[in-house]
């Protein structure tokens, strides 16, 4: 069995999902967000907030014991401060992930929609539907924790994918392609 820990980064909430994978059969582990806000008197600094996601990210390392890690890409939003938060958030994540000498795969959120939804341009109530249904979930996760599940699975298809396209490979080495 193949466990699977997705992040969704942010630099308010930062969405985990974990999945389990055997060949195709795919099952729920946990999902939620790791939140990043301080009481109203003290906002926390992004120094504080990066350091409660590397630790938070190292902790669920810890229960679920992954054997690998996917997290979003960062795209290029309007506002450029808010991608750079949003890089160093993943960074902190990564980090906590490479300590673990876990693999780590990156996708950007249109390969994210199109593995889970069929289309690159789903919104996020498609995706926390189908992520519902293909997990076989009774009730819709939180939206970063949906997203991050759909990292999960988005990195599940690419491992079924990669196997099948390599056992076709071989295939044809040895000489011929059979079916």
């Amino acid at each position: 069995m193949n466990v699977i820990l997705a992040i969704d980064p942010g630099s308010r909430l930062t969405g985990y999902g974990v999945i389990a994978q055997q060949g195709r059969q795919l099952q729920y582990l946990g999902s939620g967000c790791i939140r990043l806000t301080g009481s109203t008197k003290q906002p926390l600094s992004l120094a504080e907030k990066l350091r409660l996601i590397h630790d938070g990210v190292s902790e669920l390392i810890t229960q679920y014991s992954p054997q690998q890690f996917a997290i979003e890409q960062v795209f290029m939003a309007h506002n450029p401060d808010s991608a750079l938060k949003l890089g160093q958030a993943r960074g902190a994540a990564i980090v906590a992930a490479a300590r673990a000498e876990l693999p780590v795969a990156e996708y950007s959120a249109r390969q994210i929609k199109q593995a889970v939804v069929g289309t690159g341009a789903a919104d996020k109530s498609q995706v926390q539907h189908m992520v519902m249904a293909l997990l076989g979930l009774d009730k819709k996760p939180q939206a970063d924790a949906a997203d991050a599940l759909a990292v999960a699975l988005c990195h599940a298809h690419s491992q079924q994918y990669l196997t099948a396209l390599g056992g076709a490979a071989s295939k044809i080495v040895r000489g011929r392609l059979r079916r």
